[in-house]
């Protein structure tokens, strides 16, 4: 949400940083999702949720095609299976049309059966607006064309106190011991929210963190899934239940599982979770065999409701007037991804309440590159830059067929980002069916010789994560293991 928020921002002629706790850009709740952008008919008429769904599901072609991001618009079945599902149905719709979402339409098995063979169910909800991204690449993307607007990134700088000064604005200080200064301070620290909301001394605000589980299917099954497939969803459950989720790149989750935490950074996967997930799976999918499971990971949900209560609130989106400078994002949960566009304007809206905001004409909404891998080009465009560039004719990642120039690119990202992950999330190393096995030795050999890398720089995602640990001896040729 920073990200779109700062990108937004960068519009204009203002001095605009993003502090972020993390060694990169969208490491927590923004990446670690569904990637499906919501059509708007699950929340209700007149909430935030409702109204920024929506709109930021319209705004999301042309943002997408400007920032080099996938995106594929293969609608949703949320499928009933009994009665009180088929009522559930019909109530959605009816809110769908109030919130102004497109195309909803009740089918039958028919209809059913023709955009998604095989699947199960008495009646289901079809919204063409229902779509899929990559969350990550969106995030990226956000990032890298705000700082190429002029807006400054501050990666690994953990938040530890704020102060108001004196003659208005904000004193922010890190871990590292730096200090920052604005007019204008935006909380969107996710998670973290409830938190940085104490330090500015309001206590309205408490956050429980939901932990939500997914496996990883191998790309052998892709093209199984036409369509988004939900389960209509039950009354004052955390989320949208388990579903099956094909992604931009191939692959289909499974997930996400429900449970509440004490510890908002808590990504484990658990034995009974992850076999409830193999058998929910297996029934809405029957082709899934054993060996299609290559990964899991979770991600956690910044909820404001306890789990005693259970079900969500509205996102809270403020401009404080009682702690001026300070606008506050506190819960935004899902539909956050579907909402991040929307909620961008209207932060910029109440920005613009405190400081002038005038437009830049060196604004540049579009960032270079193209959204397509080397494996997805046609074989002529290979051909041409394998002449210009023999690193794009050396494959370091076999399973996804990334070649050396684009781990090369993703290790110089604007962003200075260095972690493995950091160069997992931007060109899809590792993220295949041997999930690293051949393509890490080949980056480390790459970060030790073409950029000097040290056995102690090696980082899988954060400080705390080093890859090499205790006495680390050279190998043949030098090479760290």
């Amino acid at each position: 949400m920073g990200c779109a928020i700062a990108r937004e921002l960068s519009r204009f002629r203002v001095r605009a940083a993003v502090v972020e706790k993390e060694m990169d850009v969208g490491l927590g709740t923004s990446c670690r999702n569904s990637g499906v952008l919501h059509a708007g008919f699950n929340y209700a008429p007149g909430s935030l949720r409702a109204v920024l769904d929506v709109k930021g599901n319209s705004m999301m072609d042309d943002l997408c095609r400007d920032l080099k991001v996938k995106i594929k618009r293969i609608g949703k079945l949320t499928v009933a299976l009994d009665d009180e599902d088929e009522a559930t149905l019909r109530r959605l719709k009816e809110q769908g049309e109030a919130n102004g979402v497109p195309g909803l339409e009740l089918i039958g098995r028919e209809r059913m059966q023709q955009i998604q063979p095989g699947v199960e169910g008495t009646l289901a909800l079809h919204s063409p607006s229902s779509s899929i991204i990559s969350p990550y690449g969106l995030t990226i993307g956000l990032a890298e064309n705000a700082l190429a607007n002029g807006v400054n990134f501050h990666l690994g700088q953990r938040v530890t106190a704020l102060s108001p000064l004196a003659g208005g604005g904000w004193s922010v200080t890190t871990g590292s011991g730096e200090t920052f200064t604005a007019k204008v301070l935006v909380n969107a620290a996710g998670l973290f929210s409830a938190e940085v909301c104490r330090m500015a001394g309001i206590t309205d605000y408490v956050i429980y963190p939901c932990r939500g589980e997914y496996y990883v299917l191998d790309r052998r099954l892709d093209g199984t899934l036409k369509a988004l497939i939900y389960p209509a969803p039950k009354k004052n459950a955390p989320g949208l239940g388990i579903h099956l989720t094909p992604t931009v790149d191939g692959n289909i989750l499974i997930g996400p599982s429900a449970e509440y935490l004490n510890d908002p950074e808590d990504h484990g996967c658990t034995a009974d979770v992850m076999q409830e997930l193999r058998r929910e799976g297996r029934e809405l999918l029957p082709e899934i065999r054993m060996t299609d499971y290559i990964r899991n990971f979770s991600g956690i949900r910044p909820k404001q409701t306890p789990p005693e209560v259970g079900g969500n609130k509205d996102f809270v989106i403020e401009d404080r007037k009682d702690v001026r400078g300070f606008i506050n994002l506190v819960g935004i949960e899902s539909p956050g991804l579907t909402c991040a566009p929307a909620i961008a304007e209207m932060v910029r809206g109440m920005v613009e309440k405190h400081i002038p905001l005038i437009p830049d004409p060196s604004f540049n909404p579009v960032r270079p590159g193209s959204p397509l891998f080397f494996s997805e080009l046609p074989a002529d465009e290979k051909a041409a830059l394998i002449a210009d560039n023999p690193n794009y004719g050396e494959i370091i990642c076999r399973c996804e067929k990334i070649t050396k120039q684009e781990i090369l690119d993703a290790i110089s990202n604007p962003l200075g980002a260095r972690t493995l992950v950091s160069i997992k999330y931007r060109a899809r190393a590792s993220m295949g069916r041997c999930q690293g096995g051949f393509c890490v030795p080949r980056i480390t050999r790459i970060l030790r010789d073409e950029f000097g890398w040290k056995p102690e720089d090696f980082l899988k995602r954060s400080a705390g994560s080093p890859l090499f640990v205790g006495n680390v001896r050279p190998g043949k040729g030098g090479a760290a293991r």
